[in-house]
């Protein structure tokens, strides 16, 4: 039941990191951030990394994949943010 609850928990914590890749795919597309808010973006950038620091530290596998799939969608959103801000 533990293996069933910590899969369950991994799956969840991914489809819930990849929401960021939408956001990253439609700035790039239209070459635009103007509807997005940089200080939000930021604040999640810092919190996903120190639960994928945290992560790390329990050595808790479910954690480090969720947090490092956000973080990499998170790093994508704030990069796009930052070349597209304004335009």
């Amino acid at each position: 039941m533990n293996n069933i609850i910590t899969l369950l928990a991994t799956i969840a914590g991914i489809l819930m990191a990849l929401a960021y890749y939408p956001q990253a795919i439609k700035i790039i597309k239209r070459k635009s951030s103007k509807d997005v808010s940089t200080m939000t973006l930021l604040i999640i950038l810092f919190g996903t990394i120190i639960w994928f620091i945290y992560g790390i530290s329990i050595g808790s596998l479910p954690v480090i994949i969720s947090y490092g799939v956000g973080l990499t969608g998170s790093f994508f959103v704030v990069t796009a943010d930052f070349i597209y801000r304004g335009k």
